[in-house]
């Protein structure tokens, strides 16, 4: 974003949102879809194998929870981005390989 800002002449102090800094610029935010996209399909590969990080990523581990406000989950985070609803969704999906991609694919289509 300063970098769009100063190809625009937009002074810093200059009271624009990034939405409207973006809208001049004609262009999306790429690296947070990039990042979103590979995070998916690294889970989709990880959930296709019934291992150790399978595990830890649903987070059906055995034990007590930690006390305090909850840590955001990976599946969960990526579920609504993914606009799959519960993350149980988003799981059963990772198992068909194309309808994971197809996800994938309309999710950075869509942009975030």
């Amino acid at each position: 974003m300063w970098f769009l800002r100063r190809m625009l002449r937009i002074s810093w102090t200059a009271k624009k949102k990034n939405d409207t800094v973006l809208e001049e610029a004609h262009t999306t935010r790429l690296l947070i879809s990039k990042i979103r996209k590979r995070q998916a399909t690294f889970f989709g590969h990880v959930m296709r194998r019934e291992k150790l990080e399978n595990l830890v990523t649903t987070g059906m581990l055995e034990g007590k929870r930690s006390r305090g406000k909850q840590r955001e989950k990976l599946i969960e985070g990526l579920a609504d981005w993914l606009k799959a609803g519960k993350s149980l969704e988003a799981i059963e999906a990772t198992k068909d390989r194309k309808k994971w991609r197809t996800m994938i694919a309309n999710a950075v289509k869509q942009g975030t």
